[in-house]
């Protein structure tokens, strides 16, 4: 009987022990980017894949709306000392950084927990692996930091399917200088190269991984960008992108498998991010005073700044031409005047002439 008893215990605890954070759903489906349980199928498993309010979506100026009710966020509790650790896991979709719940943001009506964080990128051939994408524009990589709404439901799983349950931080990244940050959870890559893979690492300030200026940033409701999908989150993606070097991008898209360690079919961790979303008949709030950028319409800088040389030039011609054809007008007027002076001396001769003849 004490056995049974114990028995009994053991499986209400592991009914009540609470699911990782971006778990698989409970239906125990399978999903992947691409194949038979591709993105072009995943509304036939999980019907809000193909529902309203999908995520992500291309940020362009048709859309976009000022709202000066939208004030800079605070980030409470981001700072962790390396003497604590974070856990590092490979969830067969993505790298997962797992986050204490003492961290959270400010700002919003209610206060938002952290749950984990986790990326999205392409590949090697074609870095553009963004999923939100600005007038059309993808960047090399997307970083997504997960917060649940403490005030409300207990944990990032419980939150994930309700109203308001959901808040998650985007920052876009693009190539460029090395990011040191960005390093602290790179480094371990190689420690998690497969699916089921985790590693302790240290803590780190995760405010470091945020772009400058934070407070400048777009807000619309959305959804997960993975099965199951639910319309649930409110998006913050961040207005300036940070950066990171060719070689840390290399780095994060070809280090990680889809597949555990003896799978005999393994698949590269690639092109991880989900396709941008309709957007019909809704608005993005920005905390910025829009200017019109031409860049985000896809003009390089390079050719602005051609098209406005040429421009200058086109008005430095047309005033050359209009001032000489003036000295020329000018001119001519003069040269007919010294011909009506002449022909009075030319007659007062011939009558001279006349008289002496």
């Amino acid at each position: 009987m004490p056995r049974s008893v114990h028995a009994a215990a053991v499986l209400l605890l592991l009914c009540l022990k609470e699911p990782p954070a971006g778990a698989a759903p409970l239906n125990g489906s399978k999903w992947s980017y691409f194949g038979p349980d591709g993105e072009k199928s995943w509304s036939k498993k999980y019907p809000s894949c193909g529902g309203v309010l999908q995520s992500p979506i291309d940020l362009h100026g048709d859309i976009l709306q000022y709202d000066a009710s939208l004030l800079p966020l605070g980030f409470q509790g981001y700072n962790v000392s390396a003497h604590e650790q974070f856990l590092l896991t490979n969830d067969g979709h993505s790298v997962r950084l797992d986050l204490p719940p003492d961290m959270h943001i400010q700002g919003l009506r209610s206060r938002y927990s952290a749950a984990q964080l986790h990326l999205h990128w392409g590949n090697q051939n074609d870095p553009h692996g963004s999923e939100h994408t600005v007038g059309g524009k993808h960047f090399a990589a997307e970083l997504h930091i997960v917060h649940y709404n403490s005030d409300l439901y207990p944990n990032a799983s419980a939150a994930s399917n309700k109203s308001e349950g959901l808040a998650v931080l985007a920052v876009l990244i693009e190539m460029g200088s090395f990011n040191p940050s960005y390093d602290k959870i790179f480094r371990h890559l190689q420690d998690v190269k497969y699916k089921g893979q985790e590693v302790l690492i240290p803590g780190f300030s995760i405010e470091e991984l945020l772009p400058e200026r934070p407070e400048e940033y777009y807000r619309y409701k959305g959804s997960l960008t993975t099965p199951p999908c639910h319309p649930t989150v409110l998006w913050t993606v961040f207005r300036n992108p940070v950066q990171i070097s060719q070689e840390q991008l290399l780095a994060l898209e070809t280090a990680l498998y889809c597949t555990h360690e003896d799978d005999p079919s393994p698949r590269e961790m690639v092109n991880n991010f989900r396709h941008v979303q309709s957007f019909d008949e809704r608005l993005v709030y920005i905390s910025f005073r829009q200017v019109q950028d031409l860049t985000y319409t896809g003009l390089s800088l390079g050719i602005i700044l051609s098209v406005a040389l040429a421009g200058v030039l086109g008005i430095c011609v047309v005033l050359a031409v209009s001032i000489w054809l003036f000295r020329r007008k000018k001119s001519s007027k003069k040269g007919d005047n010294k011909g009506v002076i002449y022909k009075p001396a030319i007659k007062k001769e011939t009558k001279e002439t006349e008289a002496h003849a």
